[in-house]
């Protein structure tokens, strides 16, 4: 049951509020007890998953003392490289392309 925000605290028992934890619950238990599914349904909720990123650091490149603008630089080359990747091109195309 849900709570009438009219209604004192006071006259309210603990035992009878519903917190939002016990409703996903209620709901993800109807959603797996209900076995009326179709096909359909299944290809409707088919997700697609994008490839796992992947990470390289800066490396040998960051090595040292560097300025704040040499930084900077290799900082947006690197998000430059890290966005060619995202298209899924390879190292070597990221090179040619550069």
């Amino acid at each position: 049951p849900r709570v009438n925000t009219s209604v004192s605290s006071d006259d309210l028992l603990l035992e009878d509020l519903e917190t939002e934890g016990e409703r996903q619950l209620k709901s993800l238990l109807q959603h797996q007890l209900d076995t009326s599914v179709s096909i359909e349904q299944c290809k409707s909720k088919r997700r697609c998953f994008a490839p796992a990123a992947f990470y390289k650091p800066f490396g040998e490149e960051a090595a040292g003392a560097l300025s704040l603008s040499q930084f900077q630089a290799l900082q947006e080359s690197d998000k430059e490289t890290a966005s060619l990747r995202e298209l899924g091109l390879s190292d070597a195309e990221i090179l040619l392309w550069k």
